[in-house]
Parts: structure tokens; C-alpha cells; sequence
């Protein structure tokens, strides 16, 4: 079995994202599933080596040449884009590590749409700075959306005993009610079936949360939201022979699925999907993106510029996100 070649992107390089990598590439049952390869910069990751006291060498392969990298434990690959002075501040918000972890993110999709890597797994990248760096999404899922000429991508959250799919994400409350329309919602529905299919998922059971309380319980609560913009969805994808249940009251829909009853929840709007996950796994939690023509997962966490540079951040969401990756990837089947 050919290990699935993974590029890591850095991230902003003034958090926590250089550290992390270092840390979980110390781990070498990681080079036993798969081929890291880091884009960066390699002179920040020789730094963050010493601040976490990684006994890892760095090395430097050229951009689109992913056939030099070395893929051994103890030796960090890394496509090198000489983009990160020196002395750029840890934990400060800088324009200059915001443009380029736009760059590191825009190298990795242009070798997966290349296939020269199997999947992409993201470390942290900030907003205000990927702003201040000229480059205006709201956040990783977006900007991966445009630049694979993705017109609708859908996050999924993935957290012990539970995943999340969500139907809208960085939009304000009422707007995401007045987004949501059956189509959105058996779409996303649709895209968490094809992530659970290739994580070799057998039964893939679904719960779909309503949006009032107790899912409007048939009129008391709400406008009738759930029979108009979420029934219809269910029963399309009921008549395809999918396991999907719903619409159903979100709080008990979570309890439920946590203890196995169903292998996804699709969650509405931003913050009902991502309470439980963050209770749930916010150390050990996975973000991917579904519909994609690439496989993309990433660190459910940001930047955490209060610890950058200390040494102190948790790898274990990137160790995840890393596993997740190999498992979606269409050469460890």
C-alpha cells in the first residue's frame, strides 16, 4: 500500500501553527501511514523545533517537486517559501504572516489539484491577519472553496463519538435562517454522505436537527421553518434509500448521537454544530471540508497567539486532523 502523501500547510506563523506541526511530526507512527509534506517556511520551523525541543531535522523541497522530499521519520520535509523573516514576532497579529499563510494554503491546493498529494491538512491561519494581509475570507473553508472553483462547500466538524456537518456557518443568526432552503439542506446532506462513504462508514445514519425548539414542536414554536425548509430535504434523501432522520430536536439529537445512535448530525447554523464539538473534543477536534474536490481537514482551533512561542500548544488536533486526512485519501483504500 503506497502511503498517501499529506502537504501540511503552516498556517500563520506568528501562532501556534509551526509548533504543532513540529510536535506531531515527532510522532513517527505518522511517517508509518503517510508522506508529510510541510509548506512553510522551513527557517520558522527550525525555530519552532527548538522552542519544543523536537529532535527533527528540516529540509527544504523544491515547490512542485514533491518527489525530493526524504518521507523518513526524524527528517521534517518542507516546501520552503522563503515568505517569513527571522524575526517575526510570536503572538503578534502580523500582515506579512497573513499574506503568507494565504500562500501557503494556495501552493497546497495547486499540487492536490495536481495530484501531487493525496490530501491537504491545514494549522491555524488568523482572519484579521489573512485581512490585514489583502486577502478577505472569512476564514479557511471559503477561501479553499474559491480556490478550487468550488461554488458551495459545506464545514464538518469531527469530535469523539460525534461529526457534525453544518448546513450554514460564518453568517449571522437570521441570516442563516433565511438562507437555509431544502436544497441547501439536502446538499449538505448529501456532502456529509459522501464524507462518511469514504471513511468507510457502513450503515452512515443521520440525524437532521430542526432549527426552533424541540424542532418547532408541529407548529408551537417558530413560523413553521422545519416543514417548509428542512422536511422536503429529508424525504429526497429517505427516497434515495439514506438512513436520515429528522427533522429533531437539536439538544437531544446531540445526546443521541454521542451515544451511537446515529453516525452524523447535520446541524442548521454555526453555533448549534459547534457547542457540542467544542464541549464534546475542542483538544482532539477535526475540521473538514466537504465537497471539495480535493480532501482538505484541518485543527478545530485557532491561532492562540497567548501561547505561540512558549512551546505549550496541544498537537493532538493536528495528530487527528493528520489521521483523518490519511483515512479520506484515495490511496489508503
Amino acid at each position: 500500500m503506497d502511503r498517501p502523501k499529506i502537504a501540511i500547510t503552516m498556517g500563520d506563523a506568528a501562532g501556534v501553527g509551526p509548533e504543532i506541526i513540529m510536535k506531531s511530526l515527532a510522532h513517527g507512527e505518522i511517517y508509518e501511514r503517510c508522506r508529510p509534506l510541510v509548506v512553510g517556511d522551513a527557517g520558522r520551523l527550525r525555530a519552532a523545533g527548538r522552542i519544543v525541543g523536537a529532535q527533527l531535522s528540516v529540509r527544504s523541497v523544491s515547490p512542485g517537486e514533491t518527489e525530493e522530499g526524504y518521507y523518513q521519520a526524524g527528517t521534517v520535509d518542507c516546501i520552503d517559501l522563503h515568505l517569513i523573516p527571522p524575526d517575526l514576532a510570536w503572538g503578534e497579529l502580523s500582515p506579512l504572516a497573513g499574506d503568507a499563510a494565504f500562500q501557503f494554503v494556495k501552493t497546497a491546493v495547486d499540487l492536490a489539484m495536481a495530484s501531487q498529494v493525496d490530501a491537504i491538512c491545514t494549522a491555524p491561519l488568523n482572519k484579521e491577519a489573512l485581512h490585514a494581509g489583502g486577502h478577505h475570507y472569512p476564514g479557511h473553508t471559503e477561501l479553499l472553496a474559491q480556490l478550487t472553483g468550488t461554488p458551495e462547500v459545506s464545514m464538518m466538524l469531527i469530535a469523539p463519538s460525534l461529526r457534525v456537518i453544518h448546513v450554514t456557518t460564518h453568517i449571522g443568526l437570521l441570516d442563516a435562517i433565511e438562507r437555509i432552503e431544502p436544497g441547501l439542506v439536502e446538499r449538505t446532506i448529501g456532502r456529509g454522505y459522501e464524507v462518511l462513504l469514504k471513511a468507510g462508514i457502513s450503515r452512515r445514519r443521520i440525524g437532521v436537527c430542526g432549527i426552533n425548539p424541540h424542532a418547532g414542536e408541529h407548529g408551537l414554536f417558530g413560523h413553521g421553518e422545519e416543514e417548509i425548509k428542512i422536511v422536503p430535504a429529508v424525504q429526497a434523501c429517505r427516497a434515495r434509500g439514506w438512513d436520515v432522520e429528522g427533522p429533531l430536536p437539536a439538544d437531544t439529537l446531540f445526546f443521541r448521537a454521542a451515544r451511537g445512535d446515529f453516525d452524523m448530525v447535520v446541524a442548521m447554523y454555526h453555533d448549534q454544530g459547534h457547542g457540542p464539538v467544542k464541549v464534546l473534543g475542542l483538544e482532539t477536534g477535526v475540521n473538514i471540508t466537504a465537497g471539495l474536490p480535493v480532501i482538505r481537514t484541518s485543527v478545530d482551533h485557532g491561532t492562540a497567539f497567548d501561547i505561540a512561542g512558549t512551546g505549550k500548544a496541544d498537537e493532538r488536533s493536528l495528530l487527528e486532523a493528520l489521521r483523518q486526512a490519511i483515512e479520506l485519501s484515495p490511496r489508503s483504500a
